[in-house]
């Protein structure tokens, strides 16, 4: 019993980590994040954020997929890929993560830091360039001091707070 009772102490973390923080699709978004150059962990976060690993998950305006793609937005990057996808691939898993992926690296490319970038990707690259041009928002012009958007920031805090717990259970766990 004594034994038992140190086993839960010791493992308690890793299994409450397991419970809370689903790992759906986990070889593949590895895999896509190492290809796109994308932190598994933060991609992981993402989903859980933006779908909860759904890949059936369609949003109240529109996005589809385990990465919650607008339809505008799947056009646009296919243009930058070349591939002709149907918008109802963005249901298939490899998909949307590929996708998601590529969005996610371009917008980090683009904005140069990662919260930065995930505003972009929960309100869009234009509204965050235009929060950029303002000074109350952007003194540099380069990071947001704020996110003058209550919806975007809990959205960006999510996203961090999961990726936070993502990449600890990772460097803590799988890297032993």
């Amino acid at each position: 019993m004594l034994l038992a009772a140190a086993l839960l102490l010791l493992f308690r973390p890793a299994l409450e980590h397991r419970l809370f923080y689903r790992w759906d699709y986990f070889e593949l978004i590895s895999r896509t994040a190492e290809a796109q150059g994308v932190e598994t962990a933060l991609l992981l976060g993402l989903i859980r954020t933006e779908s909860s690993f759904r890949p059936e998950a369609v949003s109240s305006v529109g996005a589809r997929g385990l990465t919650q793609i607008m339809p505008e937005t799947f056009e646009w990057l296919l243009g930058k890929t070349g591939e002709e996808l149907p918008l109802d691939a963005l249901f298939e898993p490899e998909v949307a993560v590929r996708y998601g992926a590529l969005l996610l690296r371009t917008l980090l490319d683009e904005f140069g830091e990662t919260g930065t970038a995930l505003a972009a990707y929960h309100a869009g690259r234009g509204r965050v360039n235009q929060w950029l041009r303002d000074p109350a928002i952007s003194p540099d012009g380069r990071t947001l001091a704020q996110i003058p958007a209550n919806d975007t920031r809990h959205y960006v805090s999510k996203v961090m707070k999961a990726y936070g717990k993502y990449d600890e259970y990772i460097r803590n766990t799988l890297h032993q």
